[in-house]
């Protein structure tokens, strides 16, 4: 009941963002097309247009981070060596924006539905390596996840396909399900002088289970592409 209500929720956000945004073109407010990142709030303003839409987000030159992420990632990536390797849970605008900034990018969502539509779109790259991992149903899931509506799925084959997969990562991003588990994994598999790009870590079992790592945490808040609220992004070192 709490996840239809949450579904229904989100399902009016959407189509009330997307007509502000319109409005907002509208009127002049923010042009036809989408302004320079550099122009983060007409930027924001013609993202809402955009909202729950991976595509129209990509197309944005954005992924769906904190837009002060955006820049310190989009700089950390343009001063890094090439190859560059990314390891990704959660696809979708930020694997389309990640395909021309890094040589090597596996990407995993849990999600088939969605995943058979990203995949379509990724599968243009030949440096995406895209697979669907579904969540397996159990009454004792070995990693479960704590996101509403998610009970009694176990995670643990879609957490451990960054083993099957092997090798260290410069970059790996976390922005799917079950994401303690995920940091975890990651850190057996990030370079040493690589980050972790770990989103949405306002929420407590996310800023918990980074608190328990031990890692170095630099979290960077504000206005995200389509969100009208503000959000928080955090960049991840061992160093």
């Amino acid at each position: 009941m709490a996840a239809d209500l949450l579904a229904r929720a989100k399902g009016v956000y959407a189509r009330t963002a997307r007509h502000t945004g319109t409005l907002l073109s509208r009127v002049g407010v923010v042009g036809s097309e989408a302004p320079d990142r550099d122009h983060r709030v007409k930027h924001w303003m013609y993202s809402l247009s955009k909202v729950h839409d991976s595509l129209a987000i990509a197309q944005l030159g954005v992924p769906w981070w904190t837009y002060r992420a955006i820049d310190v990632i989009d700089a950390w990536l343009s001063a890094r060596p090439r190859p560059i390797r990314v390891f990704e849970w959660g696809s979708g605008a930020s694997t389309l924006w990640l395909a021309s900034r890094a040589d090597e990018i596996h990407s995993v969502e849990h999600h088939r539905g969605f995943g058979e539509m990203i995949g379509r779109e990724l599968a243009k790259y030949p440096n995406v390596h895209f697979q669907i991992v579904e969540a397996v149903e159990s009454a004792t899931p070995q990693v479960p996840s704590h996101k509403e509506g998610h009970a009694g799925q176990d995670f643990a084959e879609y957490v451990s396909s960054i083993d099957r997969i092997g090798g260290d990562f410069d970059l790996i991003v976390i922005d799917g399900r079950a994401r303690e588990a995920c940091l975890t994994a990651a850190l057996r598999h990030l370079a040493g002088d690589g980050i972790v790009v770990f989103d949405n870590t306002r929420r407590r079992r996310y800023h918990a289970a980074i608190a328990a790592s031990g890692v170095h945490q630099r979290a960077l808040s504000g206005l995200t592409p389509t969100l009208p609220y503000p959000d928080q992004t955090s960049i991840i070192t061992t160093r």
